[in-house]
């Protein structure tokens, strides 16, 4: 029950789907505990920044805002720092922004109730403040935590598309990667929760599901009812769902199943996002990633031999502590042989605690760019190429959205393209709602189209 209704809270949110979804659950927690949202730090009582801390940018990002609000210490505010720099930093927070009150990991979100009334009392669920210094709260869980945050207070922010996260944590350990430090040890929630909070979202309007997970196919059903398969399949099967997505997947857990499964349900979008990070069977190994190029291929062939056209994504790391020059040409060949329909690329950034910062040869920055650079002109023309293959093709997209400035409307496909399209006066259409669209043009990252009336 509320307490307060004159409590204020602002909610920056950094990085991933996951943590964006994180936020939905934080929020609707804090409605639920009495407080309001707000959308300007100064009408908060509280500024909350759920972190990200996959590269160093969107770490320094943090403590960058955190200094420049400093100043609203003295208007009364409070701070808090949620998510993975959270757990990551832990109390050492506390020493870089001493006007931090709340530090909060993202397994330890469940206990967020307990720590708010903590902070409005003002008391430390650690230690007692010193004298004249700043409250201090704490909420960090180890890797042996077995609990997943769910609330049934979401505020979901989108109408008509919404997040389902299935499982936390990972236990993958790839050399270059913190999220197995900073969000805790793979923990799934039963399948039957899951469909049951679909049944919700779909009595509610929700036409379109996301299922998340940091390895979102390594589920594994506490109960042992379902195969992520299998729970993919139901998901897609109730009524009212019209499309169901899944992100990230992890190619050592990715099996046939999947691809059978999307063939099997219409609602199963023929869209797969499978990161790659390199196409050197001796990078991989030294990513400690858990497969070779070849099997990463042959799920790669599974999808083309799809009975559905199956769009293929991934994720690639440039300047791996070690990557020749040899091993780079190895990526490259690879995307000409898988020829990915987009792809997200990133340099090689030393994360804290992983075991990459022990490993020799480490690359420089400016080879880092122009590995970089080389691999996005050549995935750039392998999507010039692509989309073009698509004109003259109808698709049934969801309309996300208008460009009053262009005249168009925005849409997507079930293959996670955009395109944006444009409809007569007489038939515009609605958004949340679906439509077919004939594709007119290409571009390198989108289509433009028009609507069939």
């Amino acid at each position: 029950m509320a307490r307060d209704s004159q409590k204020t809270f602002y909610l920056e949110t950094f990085g991933c789907q996951m943590n964006v979804h994180d936020s939905e659950k934080v929020i609707g927690t804090l409605v639920h505990e009495g407080y309001r949202q707000v959308e300007a730090v100064e009408q908060a009582d509280l500024i909350l920044y759920n972190t990200c801390s996959i590269r160093d940018k969107a770490e320094q990002k943090v403590f960058h805002r955190l200094a420049d609000y400093k100043k609203l210490v003295a208007q009364g505010k409070k701070f808090g720092v949620l998510g993975c720099v959270a757990q990551q930093e832990g109390e050492k927070i506390f020493e870089r922004a001493p006007h931090v009150s709340l530090v909060c990991g993202s397994a330890s979100y469940r206990n967020l109730p307990q720590m708010l009334v903590q902070l409005e009392a003002g008391n430390s669920g650690i230690r007692k403040p010193e004298a004249g210094s700043l409250l201090r709260i704490t909420g960090l869980d180890d890797r042996e935590t077995d609990e997943c945050f769910e609330t049934e207070f979401t505020a979901r922010t989108n109408p008509h598309r919404g997040y389902i996260t299935i499982i936390e944590g990972c236990d993958k350990f790839c050399a270059y990667c913190v999220v197995p430090f900073t969000r805790g040890k793979e923990r799934s929630r039963t399948s039957d929760s899951v469909l049951a909070e679909a049944r919700a979202m779909a009595d509610l309007g929700y036409t379109e599901i996301q299922l998340l997970g940091q390895n979102v196919n390594s589920y594994k059903d506490p109960a042992g009812k379902r195969s992520f398969a299998e729970l993919l399949a139901a998901v897609g099967e109730v009524p009212g769902i019209r499309r169901v997505r899944f992100t990230t997947s992890h190619p050592r857990d990715f099996g046939r199943d999947i691809v059978a499964a999307i063939e099997a349900v219409p609602a199963l979008c023929d869209h797969v996002h499978l990161p790659v990070q390199s196409g050197s069977d001796r990078v991989l190994n030294a990513m400690q990633r858990l497969y070779t190029r070849d099997q990463y291929l042959e799920r790669i062939a599974w999808m083309k031999a799809a009975k559905r056209e199956i769009s293929v994504t991934s994720d690639v790391i440039v300047g791996f502590p070690g990557e020749t020059e040899e091993d780079f040409g190895e990526t490259l060949s690879l995307l000409d042989e898988v020829r990915y329909d987009s792809m997200f690329t990133f340099k090689y950034s030393p994360r804290p605690n992983t075991p990459s910062l022990a490993l020799e040869d480490a690359i420089p920055d400016e080879e880092k760019a122009r590995r970089l650079e080389v691999l996005m002109a050549r995935q750039k023309e392998i999507q010039i190429a692509l989309y073009k293959r698509y004109i003259g093709t109808i698709y049934e997209v969801m309309v996300e959205g208008r460009n009053e400035a262009r005249g168009q409307w925005i849409g997507r496909t079930s293959q996670n393209k955009t395109l944006n399209f444009t409809a007569p006066e007489s038939s515009a259409p609605k958004v949340g709602t679906y439509v077919p669209v004939r594709a007119t043009a290409s571009f390198p990252n989108s289509l433009l189209g028009e609507m069939v009336v």
